[in-house]
């Protein structure tokens, strides 16, 4: 395939040896046939690369979080990999290690039932406990199994959050805040890993988690608005995860309503 004189996408006649990309299309040319050397070099550039990627990406977003995503907003894009595309890498991330590190699905419905034993002591279980309860435990299965998809359906309403939350500061649209939360996200996910490979020396590791990911969520907020009061910016930024608390709970309740309604009417 690398002896080929047109271009492999489009067909139109390679100009010479010198010519790298295709004037038509903007395919490389000429396209080289897909081989080990091959597979090393694309791994190497598109993953790999420290200067830019994905590991490039993930690695200032945790040095320099703020002003990556700045970067990001004001079109200096080149060495970045694209938000979303971190988001699923990381989910896939937390999902490969809650299975292998603590062998159990990424929610943990076990340590609420257990919870929830205990609160009611050795009072008998109503009717209606028992049904919040499986409809609780179904919920957060789905989330657990569909955990990349049910971590997408809560970015708009984490966007929303924090736009409320820096309403008339910065003058950022909705679509630039879902960005800004996709890094968020990301931000948590890596944490997140890290909490659970250390979880056997962490007391209480989802509590380490939700202060780690928010404090540094507050820090990259800060670091954006850069220029800006930081007081304000820290405060507006913990206005919006608290939106977000209070919404995340909401929704969960209403999703567990849903299915006691389809249970019991079915």
């Amino acid at each position: 395939m690398s002896e080929a004189t047109g271009c492999a996408n489009c067909g139109r006649l390679i100009d010479g040896s010198a010519q790298k990309f295709c004037p038509a299309c903007g395919q490389a040319t000429p396209m080289h046939r897909i081989d080990w050397h091959f597979l090393a070099h694309e791994f190497e550039h598109s993953v790999l690369h420290m200067d830019r990627g994905i590991l490039y990406s993930v690695k200032e977003l945790m040095l320099r979080p703020g002003h990556l995503m700045r970067d990001y907003l004001e079109g200096r894009r080149a060495r970045q990999a694209k938000p979303f595309l971190l988001l699923m890498v990381t989910a896939a991330l937390v999902v490969l290690a809650s299975k292998y590190l603590l062998d159990q699905a990424v929610i943990d419905t076990d340590s609420v039932l257990a919870a929830a034993e205990a609160a009611r002591g050795n009072a008998p279980a109503t009717a209606g406990e028992v049904a919040a309860i499986k409809a609780y435990v179904a919920v957060t299965s789905w989330m657990s199994q569909h955990f990349a998809a049910s971590t997408l359906l809560l970015l708009p309403f984490e966007a929303a959050a924090f736009r409320i939350a820096f309403h008339r500061f910065g003058n950022l649209n909705y679509p630039e805040w879902l960005a800004i939360t996709a890094f968020l996200t990301v931000q948590t996910f890596v944490i997140w890993t890290v909490v659970m490979v250390l979880q056997r020396w962490i007391p209480q590791p989802e509590l380490w988690l939700l202060g780690l990911a928010t404090l540094y969520g507050i820090f990259s907020l800060v670091q954006f608005f850069q220029g800006r009061s930081r007081w304000k910016s820290a405060l507006r930024a913990t206005l919006g995860f608290a939106i977000l608390f209070v919404a995340s709970a909401i929704l969960t309740q209403l999703m567990v309503m849903v299915v006691v309604a389809l249970s019991m009417h079915g």
